[in-house]
């Protein structure tokens, strides 16, 4: 029977939040996946350096030394002079993500999977809503504008309406009319 996923070293809830975007694809680093296996960092890689050809470029890479330094002044990763990794983390996107389910074999590494499966569905469609939601944004403001020219032009035709003109005054008194 798998373990209470909750109480694993990362809840699930969190998988999302440690997604990140690398060279174009999202990716969880082995750190992350590791907490969420609860076993230690080194184990996880070792199982998948023992299987290396199940893992593609495309499935998985190592952080180059910027994209490292990068991520390490965002998640404020300690040095390696302070006890912090010796190298650069492994980032493992979606297809990597399930092929870890064929080298990590236990129930438990089976239920884990199923729930970061889950959370990049889920963020696939929360992308995929957001894109739909700026269309429809933008196509509203684009009817609003041709609305707002619209709205204005009645205003304009009301103040007129308002304004009445004025009837045309006659003079008082006799005058002759010398067209006739």
């Amino acid at each position: 029977m798998p373990r209470d996923l909750v109480t694993a070293g990362m809840p699930i809830d969190g998988i999302s939040q440690s997604i990140f975007i690398l060279r174009g694809h999202r990716v969880l680093l082995d750190a992350s996946l590791a907490a969420l296996y609860a076993v230690p960092t080194g184990a996880l890689v070792q199982a998948v350096k023992r299987n290396r050809e199940r893992f593609p470029e495309d499935f998985m890479f190592q952080l180059s030394g910027s994209e490292w330094a990068a991520l390490r002044s965002q998640l404020v990763i300690s040095n390696q002079g302070r006890g912090g990794r010796r190298y650069a983390p492994y980032a493992f996107t979606e297809q990597g993500v399930a092929m870890l389910s064929s080298v990590l074999k236990s129930p438990d590494a089976i239920a884990v999977n199923i729930e970061i499966m889950r959370a990049f569905v889920r963020m696939r469609e929360l992308l995929a809503s957001n894109k739909e939601f700026a269309q429809k944004l933008a196509e509203l403001e684009r009817k609003v504008d041709s609305h707002d020219q619209a709205i204005v032009g009645i205003l304009r035709a009301i103040r007129e309406l308002m304004h009445t003109p004025e009837p045309k005054k006659r003079p008082i008194g006799f005058t002759a009319n010398l067209d006739e």
